[in-house]
């Protein structure tokens, strides 16, 4: 099952600011994937209009017939496929706004991912157990996503028996990026990194457990007004 929905956002008409309104875009994705939300929040920040196509978890046929590989975010852009987030972001930031090139050639950008792969483990472990029971997910894709995800994090029965030590770790981890809003990551202005750290933790607002610290909280919903992202839009626009 997909569910397809145009994506109205806001285009900016004016030709001061540069924005390409003839660009054609159709991001193949799931709602939960951080590597999508990305792409998701690009393209609000970035003003694009594009079709949503929301691939059921358990459906191989769509990723591999478009790229040969199980895998998403995938997106067509005037009729270019391409299967990787930053190259999709790129790709439809045509004036540069996000300055991903420079941001993920840079020596330190190593460093940067390390936080992002500290910050996810938990918030897997945290939220897949509830990500099954979103609209997202009917019982086959759900079996699906769990027989794959159990192999690799364990069973989800024992995800949340140690629900608390994941809440730990997590705080823990965000107690280090909160140090570095001013009020955005390590700048005073909005960029990538700002939508690559909230993409990678903005689903645990499914995690009734866990909560956010006032300061983290206020910089997600600053990344959402600016990148006009809401989490389940494909489905509200289907309604």
């Amino acid at each position: 099952m997909k569910v397809r929905v145009i994506c109205q956002l806001a285009i900016w008409k004016s030709s001061s600011y540069g924005y390409n309104t003839h660009m054609t875009v159709t991001l193949y994705h799931y709602v939960h994937c951080p590597y999508c939300v990305r792409v998701r929040m690009a393209l609000g920040f970035l003003h694009r209009e594009y079709r949503s196509e929301v691939v059921a978890y358990d459906d191989e046929a769509t990723p591999i017939g478009l790229i040969g590989k199980k895998m998403l975010p995938i997106a067509n852009v005037n009729g270019q496929v391409m299967g990787e987030s930053l190259d999709i972001i790129k790709a439809i930031d045509t004036n540069n706004k996000l300055q991903t090139t420079d941001v993920t050639t840079h020596p330190e950008y190593k460093i940067f991912e390390k936080v992002l792969e500290e910050l996810g483990s938990p918030v897997h472990s945290l939220a897949m157990p509830y990500w099954i029971y979103t609209p997202e997910f009917n019982e086959n894709s759900r079996e699906y996503f769990k027989k794959k995800k159990e192999v690799k994090r364990g069973p989800f029965k024992e995800l949340l028996k140690n629900q608390k030590q994941y809440v730990d770790e997590m705080n823990q981890k965000l107690a280090t990026v909160a140090k570095d809003l001013k009020p955005f990551y390590q700048s005073q202005e909005f960029g990538l990194k700002d939508i690559l750290i909230a993409s990678h933790i903005w689903g645990l607002y499914v995690v009734p457990e866990f909560q956010f610290e006032p300061k983290v909280h206020e910089y997600l919903q600053r990344v959402k007004a600016i990148c006009q992202f809401q989490y389940h839009q494909p489905y509200w626009e289907s309604l």
